[in-house]
């Protein structure tokens, strides 16, 4: 569950800090959500900056400890939503940078969608785990901890650089 909680909360401090770092960046971010064409203009940007609400709250509710378990139910859905749009806006041929994490140029695609996907199963198995502990959860072992934080900044370690992990792995052939 530890591993879980600091996922999720260390991805989605990650994303809303690489929105809001600067106004350039704030502008990127809402520029990348009017790109896709979910809704008009005026809509998709308070589309974004409910984004950016919703990123807060999951952030906060993930790091209390008696909202934990709201905090995993509002990752989910904000995963869910998010992954909803990307696929709607694939769907539709609309592609805008992956803005996720800031200054990414890589529009987004399937592999943003996996991405969210694996995301909102670490968000339902910390809630699975917190709701099975319950209030009879001992103190976990130091150790535990420790690897459990280990493990959880490797996991958001990946899922931030995504975009760099398949460019450096894959194989593109220039046409000729």
């Amino acid at each position: 569950m530890i591993t879980c909680q600091a996922l999720l909360a260390g991805v989605f401090v990650i994303a809303l800090a690489g929105k809001v770092r600067g106004r350039a960046a704030l502008d990127e971010f809402v520029a990348s959500i009017v790109a896709l064409g979910m809704f008009p203009r005026a809509r998709s940007v308070v589309a974004a900056y409910a984004v950016l609400g919703a990123e807060a709250v999951v952030i906060l509710a993930l790091v209390l400890p008696y909202t934990l378990l709201l905090g995993f139910v509002a990752a989910t859905a904000l995963l869910i939503v998010l992954t909803a749009g990307i696929s709607a806006a694939l769907r539709r041929g609309r592609r805008a940078p992956c803005r996720c994490f800031g200054a990414s140029v890589t529009p987004l695609g399937r592999t943003h969608v996996v991405r969210n996907l694996v995301l909102t199963a670490v968000g339902c198995v910390g809630l699975a785990a917190g709701a099975a502990a319950g209030d009879a959860g001992s103190a976990a072992h130091p150790a535990g901890v420790v690897l459990a934080l280990a493990t959880a900044a490797v996991g958001a370690l990946i899922v931030v650089r995504l975009d760099d992990l398949i460019g450096l792995f894959s194989t593109s052939v220039s046409p000729r």
